[in-house]
């Protein structure tokens, strides 16, 4: 078992790209390290609602492409980061960027990354992660059938509301989710491959298990740096 302690005073100021297809369970591990090791996280979804939200130079100009239901352009995104990451001391988690080649270069002229953990995960495991999952629809709270299941079937356990999919999780959704994170993210790992700084983790199994192989990838970067 690796200890907390044995990582926390290293990896604080460590700079962390997670990477892995959806499903994966990034979210999770993402949590866990933020609240257990302070990192702090920075999600490409929460920087734009928030600067949507305060109308700040660059929110005002992500809303227009946002309202259209436009991507938003990678310099923009790019733009986000850098002006989050400004000042910022301590360790930081990136958490959906980058997501292509071009956007990991563009995060190079920003921060060092330091490691580049892939979860990696059976894909037929991936489908029925996803596939499974049941969001309510008033509450929003997450169950899945067989990993989480509500106590009352179709019933939500915090405000009993009914439990619905997703339309991003029907398998033919998920399926083609799955393809494109194949054909424009999986070059990212070459990209952190060929840096000498990709570490890949087995994302399958208990969600404390893989949190364990997590710590322990932490730890060997320390050793080999």
């Amino acid at each position: 078992m690796i200890y907390l302690s044995e990582v926390r005073s290293y990896a604080m100021d460590l700079k962390i790209v997670l990477l892995g297809p959806p499903g994966s369970g990034k979210g999770t591990q993402t949590e866990r390290l933020c609240a257990e090791l302070k990192f702090t996280k920075i999600s490409t979804g929460d920087l734009l609602r928030e600067a949507v939200k305060q109308g700040t130079p660059l929110g005002i100009k992500a809303k227009s492409y946002m309202e259209s239901g436009g991507l938003v352009p990678d310099q923009l995104v790019g733009d986000l980061i850098k002006e989050k990451l400004t000042g910022q001391k301590g360790g930081v988690l990136l958490d959906g960027f980058p997501r292509t080649v071009e956007q990991a270069k563009m995060l190079d002229q920003i921060i060092k990354v330091d490691l580049a953990i892939d979860l990696e995960v059976d894909e037929e495991l991936l489908v029925k992660r996803l596939t499974e999952r049941r969001v309510c629809k008033s509450c929003n709270s997450v169950f899945h059938l067989e990993f989480n299941p509500p106590k009352l079937a179709g019933k939500c356990d915090k405000c009993g509301s009914d439990l619905i999919q997703r339309n991003d999780d029907s398998e033919k959704v998920v399926r083609e989710r799955l393809r494109v994170y194949k054909e424009k993210t999986l070059p990212l790992t070459r990209y952190y491959y060929d840096k000498q700084i990709l570490v890949r983790i087995n994302g399958q199994g208990d969600i404390s298990d893989v949190y364990e192989r997590v710590l322990k990838a932490l730890k060997s970067h320390k050793k080999k740096n």
